[in-house]
């Protein structure tokens, strides 16, 4: 392990919702909800604001709603995700040239490797400035970890949240991890964490009390061996540039089980289609093709088959997951399909295509599948979803608040804004249209949050506190709710008692959201202002509730070592609409 702290974890703070918050004045410090709205739909990030109520990531969303009512609940905006995280992988690409990306807001860098950091100074300053080139950059907020191993800089940054940085001294590192719960360590989930609490195996400095020999034999070899090292701090992982791709695939929830065996059948050439794109898109190809099925009774399974060779053709992945669930029972009906393609080649081998079944294979290749019969009803009216980007001919950008009743609520407002006056139109408006999110920051194509330069308040920004903003786990300061885990904002370090020191700048607003009455939620006559949310103090999700919204499928490009739910790959509710 080095010497000198100069492994760096960024870990973007609440990062869809805080997107949200800064691409919509209304919303900065309320509680917002970003996932699928549907009735299957599941949380795939909660702001600050919103986890203060208990509400977190991968909570199915009705739950979500019975905790928190009153905050704005939006579908997700992959697009402008991944701009604002290529402007901050940029930044770290700025620090060094060994960047690990794990997920849209998720990195481990090499100072040391681009010559940024050699010491503890040198990488506090590194981290120090990254920090403040986010902000400034992108609008949003990231918390830095900094330490001598890959381990120790993620448990770091997760102490540094929200919005702080944390260093930890090289030679305190025992000391910290002793009194933690093993379950900060890397590799340790539920069930392992429950079968060493039954052992009686609660903190890490038991974990390492227990011997590697006994978790050898409790946890298997491999298992254990690296339990064992990770609860003495040891971890020699190097920082990786380029992650191996380890599997393609996509799934989509369905709100309403289908039990047609002709549409499950549809169901599952689209989701191959769909995963053929996504493997051209990376120039692979692959030789396994899984098919995955969730029934109503919520069993998964789970069926492959190995090809001769590795292909990209489409109606050799077409017929692969045809044949593979013509060895699944969906009589009792469905809720989740998925298809995959793993075994993964950067080139393709010809004589694959003769598995195709002949001139129909070609044909199903060229042809485009049929809509889905039955159970595919056809919306009479344009839908509508919250959070969508608008615009509208005389009114111009807004983003929707809700819809319902044939009636769509719109706020009127852009990132440099106030927060905006909120107007009801007819679904089927013809002055109203999708949009694509407004250029952001000007020279940076990302928005200003309030208060900093060039926001809706015109203020600039105020100094750093010098001073750590400590909270309770139970509760915290007016204006700076604590998180869901009773974390504390704070830029500093670990001392050798594993206490932080230093001080840091919290990041929550955490403004009362409260609900108002239902004459300001009632859409009004189409054209005509709802004058009560004019002062953006109606709730942020406006309109109707329910609103018929369905959050995207699910694409997923799977890596060595990446970890699946801290991405936006969890299930996010879908319907039968499927994001291409």
């Amino acid at each position: 392990m080095r010497n000198a702290p100069t492994v760096l974890h960024l870990d973007m703070d609440a990062f869809f919702a805080s997107v949200e918050q800064a691409s919509k004045p209304s919303l900065r410090g309320k509680a917002v909800v970003v996932g699928g709205l549907g009735p299957r739909g599941v949380v795939a990030t909660a702001s600050y604001e919103a986890r203060v109520f208990g509400v977190h990531s991968a909570m199915p969303m009705g739950q979500a709603r019975r905790l928190a009512p009153h905050a704005a609940y939006l579908v997700p905006r992959f697009t402008l995700y991944r701009t604002v995280s290529e402007q901050v992988m940029g930044l770290l690409r700025e620090l060094s040239p060994l960047i690990e990306p794990l997920s849209l807001d998720e990195a481990f860098v090499d100072l040391e490797a681009g010559g940024a950091a050699w010491d503890e100074e040198s990488a506090r300053r590194a981290g120090e400035r990254l920090r403040a080139d986010i902000r400034a950059v992108t609008g949003v907020t990231g918390s830095v970890g900094l330490a001598a191993s890959k381990m120790l800089a993620k448990i770091a940054s997760e102490q540094a949240k929200p919005d702080g940085l944390v260093l930890i001294e090289p030679g305190t590192e025992r000391a910290l991890l002793g009194p933690m719960p093993v379950r900060i360590l890397p590799g340790v989930g539920p069930a392992t964490g429950d079968h060493l609490r039954r052992a009686g195996i609660t903190t890490v400095e038991e974990l390492a009390e227990a011997g590697e020999d006994e978790l050898v034999r409790m946890l298997g070899k491999a298992h254990g061996h690296a339990l064992y090292a990770m609860a003495l701090a040891r971890d020699e992982r190097p920082v990786v540039a380029e992650r191996e791709t380890k599997s393609v695939s996509v799934e989509d929830t369905y709100d309403v089980d289908i039990h047609d065996r002709l549409r499950v059948g549809l169901e599952v050439q689209r989701l191959a289609d769909r995963c053929v794109r996504r493997l051209r898109e990376a120039g692979l190809s692959g030789r396994t093709i899984v098919l995955k099925v969730r029934r109503y009774d919520f069993s998964t399974l789970t069926r492959s088959e190995t090809l001769r060779g590795p292909t990209d053709d489409p109606a050799v992945i077409r017929e692969a997951a045809a044949r593979l669930l013509d060895s699944v029972d969906t009589t009792g009906g469905v809720r989740l399909l998925g298809v995959g393609v793993s075994g993964l080649a950067d080139y393709t081998q010809e004589d694959l295509f003769a598995q195709a079944a002949g001139e129909r294979a070609v044909d199903l290749a060229e042809e485009t599948v049929p809509e889905a019969p039955a159970e595919q009803v056809e919306p009479a009216e344009r839908q509508w979803r919250a959070g969508q980007d608008v615009r509208h001919d005389d009114w111009g950008h807004g983003w929707v608040q809700g819809s319902g009743l044939g009636r769509v609520t719109v706020r009127f407002e852009t990132p440099q804004s106030g927060p905006g006056r909120v107007r009801t139109f007819r679904v089927d408006d013809p002055a109203l249209a999708p949009a694509e999110p407004l250029p952001l920051v000007p020279g940076t194509g990302l928005a200003h949050p309030a208060g900093l330069p060039g926001g809706p308040s015109g203020d600039a920004a105020p100094a750093p506190d010098p001073v750590a903003a400590v909270r309770p786990a139970s509760g915290g300061r007016p204006g700076h709710p604590a998180s869901a885990e009773g974390r504390v904002p704070v830029e500093g370090r670990f001392s050798s008692e594993g206490r932080l020191s230093g001080g840091g700048q919290g990041a929550c607003a955490g403004r009362d959201v409260r609900q108002p009455s239902e004459e300001k939620r009632a859409p009004g006559a189409p054209g005509v202002e709802n004058p009560a949310d004019a002062s953006g103090e109606g709730q942020p999700g406006g309109g109707q509730p329910g609103g018929g919204d369905q959050g995207p499928g699910v694409d997923r490009v799977s890596s060595g070592g990446a970890r699946g739910p801290k991405s936006w790959s969890g299930a996010l509710g879908g319907g039968a609409v499927s994001s291409p």
